[in-house]
């Protein structure tokens, strides 16, 4: 469960972490937490499975890598078992299931247009099913920020508001 230290936490390694000797100390300081305390929390949240990924991302094309975006055609009955062995590939960065007839999208990365190749053929050869890949053409930088928060808040508001009071939003 997300509790507010962890949302403050969550916020504000948003905008990234200071680039110092000890930037985690930096963040804690920020937050009145220690380092260890810090270090702790993320480990637990990632643990926990509330945060999949921490960590910088690149433009990994600069150094000779790729990124590509790939989907495929998964039959409903088998959506969770294929998540499973799509999600556990290292080079797999996230995982996104749509409702259309390549019902889940994924990003693949590597230090090489080759790796990214062989981890989509792997993939075909765990899943049995046909990966769709969708090079980069062009870069966009669209920066999505959704504060833990608001949405831990919205949260409370709706454990706490009594049974059959509507609920208006200003």
């Amino acid at each position: 469960m997300l509790d507010p230290t962890d949302a403050q936490l969550i916020d504000r390694l948003h905008g990234g972490l200071p680039l110092s000797e000890r930037p985690y100390a930096d963040v804690g300081a920020d937050l009145g937490l220690s380092e260890a305390d810090v270090l702790q929390r993320l480990q637990r949240l990632l643990d926990s499975g509330l945060l999949t990924r921490f960590g910088p991302l690149f433009q990994i094309e600069k150094a000779g890598g790729q990124f590509l975006l790939a989907a495929i055609a998964v039959p409903e009955a088998d959506f969770d078992r294929v998540a499973a062995q799509v999600n556990a590939l290292p080079a797999v960065a996230h995982n996104y299931r749509r409702t259309h007839q390549l019902n889940m999208w994924f990003v693949v990365a590597g230090e090489t247009p080759e790796q990214v190749n062989q981890a989509c053929r792997q993939i075909e050869a765990e899943t049995g099913l046909h990966v769709y890949a969708f090079p980069k053409e062009r870069e966009f930088f669209v920066e999505l920020r959704l504060s833990a928060q608001a949405a831990l808040a919205k949260q409370y508001v709706a454990r706490t508001r009594p049974q059959g009071e509507p609920h208006v939003a200003h």
